[in-house]
């Protein structure tokens, strides 16, 4: 026999059932149980039903019993409960949130937030002073600094396994087709996930490895969580790897870079430097000479051949050789 939730748990799922009911449509208990165990709330099915009638008698929650499966909803002139007493701002916080986040957070958490993403919307589509607020994401945008490209497919059962084991530190097996088109299968140690344009890259360890690897997300073609965890290496830190140039197709190898620059090709770079130790001087026929240290990549290649013929004299020597 199962043992009873003791009058703590009783409480914390009450509270938790309560900020995910709805002003205005309605909500399955069946539903309200997903969002519980996609939030880490281990509950079962029954237990969040019998809460729910519970909740029906004491609190303003009406219960739509004209068909199977009921649906719950706060009575239209309740107060309901925490998020409908969300301000304005904080609803245009979610609702961003709910838009820049979406492929940055494990799967399941978003789908346990999708009560409050829900409420944010109906909170700045149902306020008639929301006007600005609701104005505000049309007047934001994030633009390309290239020529923008559609992101390729990633599976959704693909990104949602990924995104789940490097949520909880757990081995993944993947099915992986690489650039050439050679297909292998690995276990991997996820340790990151990074946005590049378009692209995502899952950084990771292969078993019984101890360098990383960035994987195309879009490349990978099957993926399965593994019950066993693993420790996060303390000395890894994805900060320091994208510093190090990785995800521009570098190996942390930093150089004194100097180039010639036409003014009218370069003078973005006096506002928008390459590095905190950036020098520029203006030579005596209008060009900029720049020198920076910066790391050695394919990335930098491809940026400095993006000029053509209006960067030349470029030299790159490794910083531990140029001289103090």
């Amino acid at each position: 026999m199962p043992k009873r939730p003791d009058t703590l748990e009783t409480v914390k799922l009450a509270m938790e059932l309560l900020k995910r009911i709805p002003r205005h449509g309605k909500i399955t208990a069946q539903q309200l149980h997903e969002q519980l165990m996609d939030a880490g709330i281990q509950r079962e099915l029954r237990s969040v039903q019998r809460q729910l009638e519970m909740l029906s008698e004491h609190f303003d929650i009406e219960r739509d019993d004209r068909s199977r499966p009921y649906g719950y909803s706060w009575q239209k002139d309740s107060k309901a409960f925490a998020l409908p007493y969300l301000t304005t701002q904080e609803a245009l916080l979610l609702r961003l949130a709910e838009e820049h986040l979406r492929q940055l957070l494990p799967t399941r958490l978003m789908r346990s937030m999708d009560a409050f993403f829900a409420q944010a919307r109906r909170n700045l589509h149902g306020n008639e002073n929301a006007k600005l607020e609701r104005e505000w994401p049309k007047k934001i945008r994030v633009v390309a600094t290239s020529q923008p490209l559609l992101p390729p497919t990633i599976s959704q059962d693909v990104f949602a396994s990924v995104t789940e084991a490097l949520y909880s530190n757990k081995w993944l097996t993947l099915d992986y087709r690489n650039a050439n088109k050679k297909r292998s299968t690995a276990e991997v140690m996820p340790l990151g996930l990074a946005q590049q344009g378009p692209r995502f890259y899952l950084v990771c360890r292969y078993r019984d490895y101890q360098n990383e690897r960035s994987l195309a997300m879009h490349r990978i073609l099957g993926a399965k969580v593994s019950t066993l965890s693993f420790d996060r290496p303390s000395e890894f830190d994805l900060k320091k790897y994208d510093d190090d140039g990785r995800f521009g197709f570098g190996n942390g190898k930093r150089v004194r870079l100097s180039f010639q620059i036409e003014n009218a090709a370069g003078y973005h770079l006096l506002e928008s430097m390459l590095s905190q130790d950036q020098q520029s001087e203006e030579l005596p026929n209008g060009d900029l000479k720049i020198t920076a240290t910066v790391v050695d990549s394919a990335m930098l290649e491809w940026w400095l051949r993006g000029f053509g013929d209006a960067v030349k004299e470029v030299t790159r020597t490794p910083v531990d050789e140029v001289a103090v």
